[in-house]
């Protein structure tokens, strides 16, 4: 009577460890795809050397966008278009300049950055004595002192933070928000540490929200080495500094998500989503924010293409528009799939940059979770072993407010990530061709095992 038992359970077995075999042998066929003929890398260099820095509503972002539809027609899809959104066009207007004197009569000059989305200074620039505040709490001790100063929040990156994302999500209030918070005290400019924690003097821009309750006050990032010495000054004497700065938004503009499909041939009513975003902050080329991300998508549709392979469940590949500072491509990609009645499943973005994979990160279910995590040892020969809760992407974010769609964000080791983030030193240069080739392996292997089993 046992042996009637253990049969089937052994059967079972032998099915599901038959099952593993065939994927580890499809997956090992797609790296070798993308490790040995993938164009990934070059696609970088002709975004970033050909094209550049694609903030929303700038001359670049329409080069990117013809170019990125270009290059995913070109691999034969069975679907490929821009959808139209409106953006904002914000321009930098100028160079940004922030000079500061000591009361003993130094003078020195500081690398900033206008925050985006902020208002410039006015030609003759604002001038004020500067007050250091560490928090948002020492900020409104010291409010009766802010009036007609420039505040200067220096808050660092918390270095025993091993997840460095963590220690970006605890900074950033201070440049998102910062302005508004020390406009509320009277104050007439601000300066911000940069998001970093980096050892250069590099500055990192990025967008703040002004509270129209307040004055839209001009804004600045400061590289940390300069950030350390007005905090070394100001702890020895007072400082006054002079910022101009020349940001002003023009009216909205059309921008595009571009988007290719290769359609399900047994359940074409079930949508999987992967993207990155393609548009980027101006001061650099955007290469690993997002350019990583947008030529990663790429070429898992090539590497697809390429086998020959004809998928179960619908695949789009989305280069969103307008991320940085509107996130208006994530949206409408959203409220158009509400609209239409799509039913999208699962959701995947690359955009922490183009580094060693490490694996991935969820925000969904339970049994979601434990089916990611099924999934560890396919993935785990192309480096992609950490299996997450709670991730996704900006751009797909409207997908699981509206729908409930479990997103997956893509998660490369970050510990170089914010040394590069939003700053002029994002460039083609600073991506590895192995590292970025790796991290396409391991989003189309995850593509491929959501599109077959579902999720």
């Amino acid at each position: 009577m046992k042996k009637w038992f253990i049969l089937p359970g052994l059967f079972l077995l032998s099915i599901a460890s038959f099952s593993q075999q065939e994927d580890s042998v499809f997956i090992r066929r797609l790296a070798d795809e993308i490790l040995l003929r993938g164009h990934a890398y070059e696609d970088l260099r002709v975004l970033t050397k050909q094209i550049g820095g694609r903030l929303a509503g700038s001359p670049q972002m329409v080069k990117a966008e013809q170019w990125g539809l270009q290059t995913l027609q070109a691999l034969r899809p069975d679907r490929a278009w821009l959808q139209e959104c409106t953006v904002p066009h914000w321009v930098r207007g100028g160079q940004d300049m922030a000079t500061a004197r000591t009361k003993t009569g130094q003078s020195k000059s500081l690398d900033v950055l206008a925050l985006g989305n902020s208002r410039g200074s006015g030609p003759q620039g604002v001038s004020g004595d500067v007050i250091e505040v560490r928090s948002f709490d020492e900020l409104k001790e010291k409010k009766d002192l802010v009036k007609d100063r420039i505040v200067f929040y220096n808050y660092r990156f918390r270095q025993e933070l091993v997840k460095t994302f963590e220690a970006y999500g605890d900074a950033v209030r201070y440049r998102s928000s910062g302005a508004s918070m020390a406009a509320q005290y009277g104050a007439r400019g601000v300066i911000v540490r940069s998001m970093s924690e980096s050892t250069d003097n590099i500055p990192h821009t990025g967008s703040l929200r002004y509270d129209s309750a307040y004055a839209l006050i001009p804004a600045v990032a400061v590289g940390l080495q300069d950030a350390d010495w007005l905090d070394a000054t100001l702890a020895t004497q007072g400082l006054s500094v002079t910022i101009k700065t020349n940001g002003h938004f023009l009216p909205d503009t059309i921008g595009h998500n571009v988007i290719a499909e290769l359609k399900g041939t047994e359940f074409p009513d079930q949508y999987i989503t992967i993207g990155g975003h393609l548009d980027s902050w101006d001061p650099a080329e955007g290469a690993h924010d997002d350019g990583t991300g947008v030529v990663q998508t790429i070429e898992v549709l090539r590497a697809l293409r390429a086998m020959g392979y004809k998928p179960k469940r619908t695949i789009r590949f989305v280069l969103f528009a307008n991320e940085e500072n509107g996130l208006r491509g994530g949206t409408k990609y959203a409220s158009e799939a509400q609209a239409r009645g799509e039913r999208h499943i699962f959701a995947l973005e690359s955009d922490e940059g183009g580094f060693t994979p490490r694996g991935f990160s969820l925000t969904g279910s339970e049994e979601q979770h434990g089916k990611l995590a099924s999934w560890q040892p396919l993935l785990c020969p192309y480096g992609g072993c950490e299996m997450l809760r709670g991730g996704g992407g900006s751009d797909i974010g409207p997908l699981n407010r509206t729908q409930k769609t479990p997103t997956v964000g893509f998660s490369p080791d970050s510990q170089r990530y914010f040394d590069l983030h939003h700053a002029r030193n994002d460039v083609f240069e600073a991506v590895n061709r192995r590292e970025l080739e790796l991290g396409a392996v391991n989003i189309a292997a995850l593509v491929y095992l959501v599109d077959k089993y579902g999720f």
